[in-house]
């Protein structure tokens, strides 16, 4: 009787479609991507779902102001993310929508369910909501609060950033208090479920520890939701639709009764292995659902990873800041095999990373090009040279260093399987390259072209060949799940069927099949790259511009100037202005004034700082961000007072065409006082 494939079942978050995915959504997704097809390699019955989240009031908003129903809008994005997953070649064998009506139908049932066994239950809710976050906050949760003149909370900030604003409205709630005790004890008795530990601690401390809420899960003010049943003016919020997928999407419906009754595809993959999860969402799907699944009476994942986040040099990737790049650009340029291993390679896994373009290219040029690439080539070409395009038979050690390279080529298919099953890919991917780097050291230390000048020298240069020819098979096959086109190539160019070669059980020395040949002339499968003309690509592309096209010869004279105030001034009126650098010691809304903020600042005067009023509140909610910055003042204007308190100059900002304003900053190593010129 066959022996019954172990099975593997990963899942990503699903997306939710407000906006164009970038490559910090990719990650996740190839991330997942990367361990099913690891594990699809060593024969595990694999399966693994992705989908969109496609409900909630910020939906419904986004579809009115692009004039669509709301149905009509998530159609589009849906389809528009199913293209990325194709074009990133995502190997998912599920997609799902919140939308689809056997999801809906299930999220009802389940949300009855819960309210006859008592777990929900309709009370009253009031409380500060973020409309982007989909997400309730009380007074103390909130990163900035509003305050009126009198003290009143008028509204506030989210931690995320965006504001919130009052809800008062009838909802149904999840009695998430009843299971906190439970849920800890979860925790102290599978220490491994949720990953990185970090994560866990952040999860007791601040959200169980202090008391666990009772979670509203309905809404009344939208209607952009799965209704509920028994009082359909509720539509079930967000948290128990886009959660309860996981199962759904596996045919689990309450009404067949307990685990034993659900359908097979169900019993066969739940409880997932990996549920990955960006940081920002750890909370939801390390208390909210675990909690949801034990009042199921279903097993709770083995494991819910919550990686960090992809950077870049300034921060998240934000439109506004010109510096947010999509996979389409980078696949179309550079292909998807090495998009997907700068992801792999450069992030941590679980900590935050940061792209550049500069690290990209290098990683293309250095890595990709010189390290893989040059291997292949050379070894194709001695192949070709001194065996007539044969692999010959492997015998075993034959040279001085034919032993290490087989106990290292060991090693790191160990060390890799390890740190796979562990979601390091990182740390798998160098122990790839430090194989490849031995074995291009290899070359250097056994000499072939040496070695080829004596007939006598004819087994040892044999041995070089299949040992290097050997690598590259290892090497190819421990990358599949990464390189989907590269290592095919690389098989192919060494006479290998990746079809019926690859095979994880043969990831040792002596499996390279008799008798093939190479191909007759490699093909370089990594071109290197210009550094300087694919970051400017990269730049240009980030900051929303085409690559400049050549202009036309420049005469300044024939520039028609514009001004703002429609007249000039002569240079001595302007050499009465004194410009001063300034660092922000403290800033601070002025009480009573919507718009003035009240700014203390080190110019470099004699004794002391100095202060000045500016009308940039409402563009500046936390101005706590705003204390260490460096700014230009006009330190020469005569001093005034507004609201009862002296201002003495003006700090200098840019205005753009939507009239937002913005403080003019200065390098950090510019002297506090020293003179604007």
């Amino acid at each position: 009787m066959a022996q019954e494939k172990k099975t593997f079942y990963i899942t990503t978050p699903i997306y939710y479609p407000s906006g164009k995915l970038h490559i910090g959504n990719a990650y996740t997704t190839i991330a997942c991507d990367v361990s099913a097809r690891y594990k699809r390699l060593k024969g595990y019955d694999t399966f693994y779902l992705t989908g969109t989240d496609e409900h909630g009031q910020k939906i419904e908003k986004k579809a009115q102001e692009l004039g669509q129903t709301p149905q009509d809008y998530v159609d589009g994005m849906a389809k528009s993310i199913k293209e990325l997953w194709k074009l990133l070649k995502i190997s998912n064998d599920k997609f799902i929508r919140t939308t689809d009506g056997y999801h809906k139908e299930v999220v009802a049932k389940i949300f009855d369910k819960l309210k006859k066994q008592g777990d929900i239950y309709l009370s009253h809710y009031a409380g500060w909501y973020s409309v982007p976050d989909e997400e309730f906050f009380t007074e103390t949760q909130l990163a900035e609060v509003y305050r009126d003149e009198a003290g009143n909370v008028i509204g506030g900030v989210a931690p995320s950033g965006h504001e919130v604003e009052w809800v008062k409205e009838e909802s149904y709630f999840f009695r998430m208090s009843k299971y906190a005790d439970r849920l800890l004890d979860y925790y102290e008795n599978h220490p491994h479920f949720i990953q990185p530990e970090s994560r866990k601690k952040e999860m007791i401390n601040n959200f169980i520890k202090p008391g666990l809420e009772d979670l509203a899960v309905s809404r009344t003010t939208f209607d952009w939701g799965v209704p509920i049943n028994s009082d359909p003016k509720h539509v079930i919020y967000v948290w128990i639709d886009a959660l309860t997928n996981y199962i759904t999407a596996l045919g689990y419906d309450p009404e067949l009764g307990g685990f034993d009754h659900q359908p097979e595809l169900f019993k066969k993959f739940w409880p997932a292995d990996v549920q990955m999860v960006g940081k920002e969402i750890v909370r939801f799907h390390t208390i909210y659902w675990p909690i949801m699944l034990m009042a199921l009476d279903l097993p709770l994942p083995k494991q819910v990873y919550g990686h960090g986040w992809l950077l870049m040099k300034d921060g998240k990737m934000s439109k506004s800041k010109g510096n947010v790049i999509y996979p389409e650009f980078l696949v179309n340029r550079y292909g998807v095999d090495p998009m997907r291993y700068y992801l792999m390679r450069e992030v941590p896994f679980g900590n935050d990373g940061i792209f550049t373009p500069e690290d990209f290219v290098s990683r293309m040029n250095f890595d990709l090009s010189n390290d893989l690439g040059n291997l292949l080539n050379r070894t194709i070409a001695m192949i070709n040279k001194y065996c007539n395009g044969e692999v010959p038979a492997y015998n075993g050690d034959v040279t001085l260093y034919d032993n290490d390279l087989r106990e290292l080529a060991a090693e790191t298919v160990s060390v890799y399987e390890a740190e796979m099953d562990a979601m390091q890919f990182s740390q798998a991917l160098t122990a790839v390259w430090r194989f490849i780097s031995r074995t291009n050291k290899y070359i250097d230390e056994t000499q072939p072209w040496l070695l080829a000048k004596e007939e006598d020298n004819r087994a040892e240069l044999e041995s070089v060949m299949v040992h290097l020819a050997e690598s590259l098979r290892i090497v190819a096959t421990l990358l599949q799940p990464i390189f989907i086109d590269t290592s095919s190539k690389i098989y192919q160019q060494l006479g290998l069927d990746d079809r019926h070669d690859q095979i994880w059980e043969n990831l040792q020395f002596g499996n390279f099949p008799i008798g093939r040949k190479v191909v007759k002339k490699g093909e370089p499968i990594f071109p290197r790259l210009d550094k300087e003309e694919e970051v400017e690509a990269m730049k240009q592309a980030m900051a929303g511009t085409k690559p400049a096209e050549e202009e036309a010869e420049w005469d300044p004279e024939n520039i028609e100037l514009s001004s703002i105030k429609n007249q000039t001034i002569k240079y001595d009126d302007f050499d009465k202005v004194e410009l001063k650098v300034a660092e922000i010691i403290s800033c601070e809304k002025v009480e009573g004034a919507d718009k003035l903020l009240q700014f203390r600042l080190d110019a470099g005067d004699t004794n002391g700082h100095r202060q000045i009023l500016s009308g940039v509140a409402e563009f500046y909610k936390n101005t706590k961000e705003l204390v260490g910055k460096k700014v230009v003042i006009v330190a020469n204007l005569k001093p005034r007072k507004m609201r009862g308190l002296i201002s003495q100059g003006m700090i200098l900002s840019g205005e753009d065409a939507e009239g937002n304003l913005s403080l003019i900053t200065v390098p950090d190593y510019l002297p506090n006082g020293s003179a604007v010129k």
